[in-house]
Formats: structure tokens, sequence, C-alpha cells
């Protein structure tokens, strides 16, 4: 578990370097989204391990970057969808925003302090497998695991819950299945089920922000109605999609 671990990170650490030199680059347009996967997928090696050395300092490091990407990834996305429905002069607006904003990223303080912690962070592991910090590990995580399984169970079938929070469960267990695919004892039907409920969350959670954009942007008001009625069937859409989860899951 500790080998595995540790080659984890640094695979993490050689994804976040590319990332970082196509950033510089300003060439690639998927170098961000990568980043951010990339910091999300640690993040999710991470949160079951909780309460060992070192693993604070980078978990907060990976979140700052997370908060640093969050708008900016927004608004890529935003970008990418003007330009495709004829938008373009809001598209190019935006896009040269973003020229911008890549070697901002490659070049900030919050990457910088990841790439630093992650360098470090297989000598705290090591050091703590030494000190025998790290036994029964797979105990832990594999209750750790369980416990986001159980709140997401527990969200689904709250008659008010709340779409976000459900999304933001989904992520968790879906990339907390691909961190420890060794500790997966999930239903088989999880992972496609988990995904496609992902993609129908983030399609409302797209309009739900371009919504809020809209009444800070003028150049957006043109697309609000369409924004509303794409949002209203994406709700519809999610509903559906989160009751075959439930059913293909959940339900005995």
């Amino acid at each position: 578990m500790i080998d595995r671990l540790v080659a984890h990170v640094l695979r993490t650490e050689v994804r976040l370097l590319a990332c970082q030199a196509r950033l510089s680059a300003r060439t690639d347009p998927e170098a961000l989204h990568d980043l951010r996967t990339t910091v999300r997928r640690l993040r999710s090696l991470l949160r079951p391990l909780r309460g060992l050395p070192g693993v604070e300092q980078l978990e907060a490091a990976a979140s700052h970057v997370g908060d640093l990407t969050t708008p900016l990834r927004d608004r890529e996305v935003l970008a990418a969808y003007l330009l495709e429905h004829g938008h373009t002069e809001a598209a190019q607006w935006r896009m040269a925003q973003m020229a911008k904003a890549y070697p901002a990223v490659a070049e900030s303080i919050e990457l910088g302090q990841l790439l630093l912690i992650l360098e470090a962070f297989p000598r705290f592991l090591r050091a703590a497998q030494r000190q025998g910090l790290l036994k029964g590990l797979g105990k832990l995580i594999t209750k750790r695991l369980g416990k986001q399984w159980k709140k997401l169970d527990e969200a689904l079938h709250d008659p008010a819950h709340d779409r976000h929070r459900l999304r933001l469960l989904i992520k968790r267990v879906r990339y907390g299945i691909e961190a420890y695919p060794e500790l997966d004892r999930l239903p088989k039907a999880a992972k496609p089920r988990l995904k496609s409920a992902q993609g129908a969350l983030g399609d409302w959670h797209d309009c739900v922000q371009w919504l809020a954009l809209a009444e800070q942007e003028a150049d957006l008001q043109p697309c609000v109605a369409t924004w509303k009625t794409a949002m209203a069937q994406a709700e519809q859409n999610a509903d559906r999609v989160l009751d075959k989860l439930d059913k293909a899951c959940f339900q005995p």
C-alpha cells in the first residue's frame, strides 16, 4: 500500500510539472483542465489519509490551487460554449483573458507551493512507515471510503437534497474509487452510474453558473433565455440519472 501511495504521488508530481509547462506555453487548451483533474485526484488520494504527517499541509496546498483555478476554468468552459454557439465577440474577449491567465497560473505562488510540498511528501510517508504509524492503513482507507459512500446514500435519499452537494459527494466517491482501485467494494454498476450522474449534474451546474454571471456581464444577456430552458432540462435529466444511480446501487 505504501509503495503504491508513493508511486501515485510521484506520478502526480510529474503530471503537475507537465501541466505547468503546458500552461506557460499558452498553446494547450486542455492544460488547465488537466491541471485541475490532477489536483482533484490528488485530493481524493489524500482525503482518506487525514491525520497522517504532512497530509494536512499538502491538502491545503491542493485546495488553494483549486480555489485559484475554479473561476478560470468556468470562464474557459463558457468561452468555448459562446464560440460554438456563434457569440464570437463575447467568446474572443474571454479567450483573450484566458491567454493571460494561463502563464499566471503556471507562475503562481499556489502552484509553486503545491509542487514544493508534494516533492517532500513521499519522505513524510516513509518516515511515518518507519515509525509504525501506517499499520492498518488499508483498513482505515476502506472505512473512510465507506463513509463517503454512506454520505452519498443519505444525501440521495434526502427529499430536499441539494444538487450542488450531491455533485460534490459523487465526485468524491468516484475519484476515491480511482485513487484506491484495489479497495473498491462498490456495486459493479457504480462506476458508470456515478460518471453519468456527475456529467448530468455538471450540465446543470454550468447553467446555474452562467445565469449568475449574466446578471453582472451584459454581453451574456442574449443567452439567458436559452440557459433557463437548458437548466430546466438539465434538472430533469439529472433527476432521471440520479434515480438510476439509486436503483442500481442503493436499493436492494
